[in-house]
């Protein structure tokens, strides 16, 4: 099968969408509904794991939010049956509730079954020693690394949540790292520095 024109060409999509039945082109940068599309599978992979973790069921997602693509998806898949909480990476200036309000009116869904909640620091990347010390500790205890944009504001946001008595006990949240490695390493000497900090 020979692949012509360009890479945005509905040729081109089309050779691959005939190999792969379930494929989700996505824009560049992962946006939009075709964007939100591609993260419902999400959903999916999670179902057989349960039983391996002798849950039942579980009430809920958490997960980081930069632009909330992901986000959108997991509300797509879930269609209000366990909600979704995105710790929010950025600023709410930044505009991560309206992204999400407008897949979710693209795809003819309601704006319900999620929630957004700052976890910024006041502002995208921003770095302190409380969220760093928060870094090397869990990866210290639990083996998984985290970045200082997403994913680690996001873990800390829950821990928060959790201590405050946000998230009822016994709740089974599934975390999603959503990558965001490379932010770390830019990251990476001042991340050391701060969190080691007496």
């Amino acid at each position: 099968m020979a692949v012509t024109g360009r890479a945005t060409g509905t040729v081109f999509w089309d050779v691959w969408r005939e190999r792969y039945s379930r494929l989700h082109p996505v824009p560049e940068g992962g946006g939009g509904l075709p964007g939100a599309l591609g993260c419902t599978v999400l959903r999916d992979m999670l179902l057989p794991g349960l039983e391996a973790l002798d849950w039942p069921d579980y009430h809920g997602w958490w997960l980081a939010a930069g632009t909330g693509i992901t986000l959108a998806g997991l509300v797509l898949a879930e269609a209000g049956a366990h909600p979704v909480h995105g710790a929010l990476a950025v600023p709410a200036s930044h505009g991560v509730a309206p992204q999400v309000r407008a897949i979710l009116a693209e795809a003819g869904v309601a704006d319900v079954g999620y929630r957004l909640l700052d976890a910024s620091r006041g502002g995208f990347a921003r770095l302190d020693a409380d969220l760093a010390r928060f870094i090397l500790d869990s990866e210290r205890e639990g083996g998984i690394p985290l970045d200082p944009v997403y994913t680690g504001k996001a873990l800390l946001a829950l821990r928060e949540q959790v201590e405050c008595g946000g998230i009822p006990r016994g709740s089974r949240l599934v975390f999603v790292h959503t990558g965001g490695l490379q932010g770390r390493r830019a990251l990476a000497e001042r991340l050391q520095r701060l969190g080691t900090r007496g």
